[in-house]
């Protein structure tokens, strides 16, 4: 599972090349997003009239990488408060911007630029909007520093340095652990068919490994989720079609990754310590008859490699 983010960042050609150096990141792409023509040259984005950003194109492994990560080296690699201006490059082809097509990465990009502004206690001048188009740059553009070693670059070397030094092992860690949980959640299914038992012993195994405030299931039962295993303190025991978040993951059909519950329209607060939230639907038949919920006393616990693992883990079940 590849994912794709577009980050604007002053020139591209530093962006670009800051961005290669971390591990996770697998495809990288100069070019220009969100303007107002159509097929733009350099020269025209030059002009300043073009409405366009410069603008790199990342794809990335979540499994190697997180986006909360991937954000917190794009604000090691600009001045959020500088508007049109990244070192001595300026104009509104220089502005900064986190251009997603995910909605779902919405929450976490809004949660990064929450924490950003707490270290300036100013507004930032960077944009955060879903990509409205991309134009890729001329070919002399691509991997500009490493066909031109000693090339203009706004960023100072010793910041590539850095990306290669500060690589986001947690998330390969959690990687690992999740993989050797789920070995472990086979060996102890294999010729079990008491799906109750099962839930009982994957709530365990997720609670033991990560230890979460909350691991365990809501069952569909009529037009309603009733408790069902857990691990934790005690919790809601029946939840609403459509309600909080088990409801809705209920609902919508699909895993939700709420980085602040409290931010999350009709939260149900079972608990006051619970901050952060994933939610993974779980179905027999092509029907959800479950979910399985985990909380976290922690802001922004979640993300794309616990999704990836845990809708994994679930079809597991009989």
């Amino acid at each position: 599972m590849i994912k794709d983010l577009y980050l604007a960042a002053g020139c591209f050609w530093g962006t670009e090349h800051f961005f290669k150096q971390i591990n996770g990141v697998t495809f990288t792409q100069v070019g220009f997003a969100n303007g107002n023509t159509p097929n733009p040259t350099y020269k025209e984005v030059y002009t300043d009239t073009t409405g366009y950003a410069e603008t790199v194109h990342l794809q990335y492994d979540p499994l190697k990488v997180s986006l909360s990560f991937l954000l917190q080296m794009y604000f090691k690699a600009i001045d959020p408060t500088s508007l049109n201006k990244q070192g001595e490059d300026q104009g509104t082809r220089y502005r900064t911007g986190i251009y997603y097509v995910d909605p779902y990465d919405l929450p976490f990009i809004n949660l990064a630029m929450a924490e950003e502004a707490k270290k300036y206690g100013l507004p930032l001048c960077v944009e955060v909007m879903p990509l409205q188009n991309f134009y890729s740059a001329e070919e002399y553009h691509q991997d500009y520093l490493v066909k031109n070693p000693d090339g203009y670059c706004h960023l100072p070397i010793a910041l590539f340095q850095y990306a290669r030094n500060n690589q986001d092992t947690l998330t390969l860690n959690k990687s690992q652990q999740y993989q050797l949980l789920i070995k472990q959640f086979t060996a102890l299914a294999a010729g079990e068919t008491d799906t109750l038992a099962l839930m009982a012993n994957a709530a365990a195994l997720i609670h033991e490994t990560f230890h979460f405030w909350w691991t365990g299931y809501y069952r569909v039962v009529g037009d309603e989720l009733v408790l069902g295993p857990f691990q934790g303190p005690v919790a809601c025991m029946h939840i609403g079609f459509g309600k909080g978040v088990c409801g809705t993951s209920w609902k919508e059909d699909r895993t939700l990754l709420v980085p602040d519950v409290e931010a999350f329209p009709g939260h149900i607060a079972c608990s006051a310590a619970s901050r952060s939230e994933i939610v993974v639907p779980i179905h027999k038949n092509n029907q959800v008859v479950a979910v399985l919920d985990i909380d976290s006393q922690h802001l922004s616990t979640f993300d794309d490699c616990d999704q990836y693992y845990l809708q994994t883990l679930v079809q597991l079940l009989p």
